[in-house]
């Protein structure tokens, strides 16, 4: 119970430095100013740098994942078992902004990206009428938001952008960037299309957190 109070206390007080900006409200785009102090984003740097691989995305076509050349990041997702308290309090602060139990989040993922490293734009939200979507919606149901945290302030470039919206988020060490991939009716939302630009100089570091209908399995 002690150290229940003590961790709520610890959320709060991370919770009050943070400014949150209204990006859009059709769809529910938000960034947080200073979500992360320089101290956690190094932290979740330094957890993942070893165990980099390239990252994957949805075969559409069966339950396999793939690589493609639209996505060229390396990535490594922090396991939900790690007990890190660190790692934890992030996690309680991201359930404490956007209203979702920690439960229904995936692992965090951190990704790192090099020169000319891109993610071109895409959906986050499964097709659930293909094989690879239903299969990885079957986990914990649709994705319902993205938690986007920059892990440092590339030199040029890595923007995360949303073509149909014309917005375009510029990475900063520390800031956090969510985005509802679903209506509040459920249903998933075309206009949160979205991508990362290349990066042109330097390297850009970011950590994702996807956030399911329900518990994550």
């Amino acid at each position: 119970m002690r150290y229940t109070i003590l961790f709520i206390i610890v959320t709060m007080t991370a919770l009050a430095q943070v400014q949150m900006e209204p990006l859009s409200w059709n769809p529910r785009i938000f960034v947080f100013h200073n979500f992360l102090s320089d101290e956690e984003c190094d932290h979740l740097k330094n957890l993942a740098a070893n165990y980099l691989q390239r990252s994957t995305v949805i075969d559409l076509n069966s339950s396999r994942d793939v690589y493609n050349n639209d996505r060229t990041s390396y990535g490594a997702f922090l396991p939900q078992h790690l007990n890190d308290p660190i790692v934890s309090a992030i996690e309680a602060r991201i359930s404490a902004v956007t209203l979702i139990p920690k439960e229904n989040g995936e692992s965090i993922q951190v990704l790192y990206y090099s020169v000319g490293g891109e993610y071109k734009p895409h959906h986050d939200y499964f097709d659930e009428n293909t094989i690879g979507g239903a299969q990885h919606a079957s986990r914990g149901g649709q994705r319902v938001a993205s938690f986007l945290m920059y892990l440092n302030t590339p030199e040029g470039g890595g923007e995360t952008v949303f073509p149909r919206l014309n917005i375009k988020v510029k990475p900063k060490k520390g800031d956090a960037l969510l985005f509802f991939d679903c209506r509040l009716d459920g249903k998933p939302d075309p206009n949160t299309f979205h991508g990362g630009a290349p990066v042109t100089r330097g390297e850009k570091w970011l950590a994702t957190k996807w956030l399911r209908q329900g518990i994550f399995r």
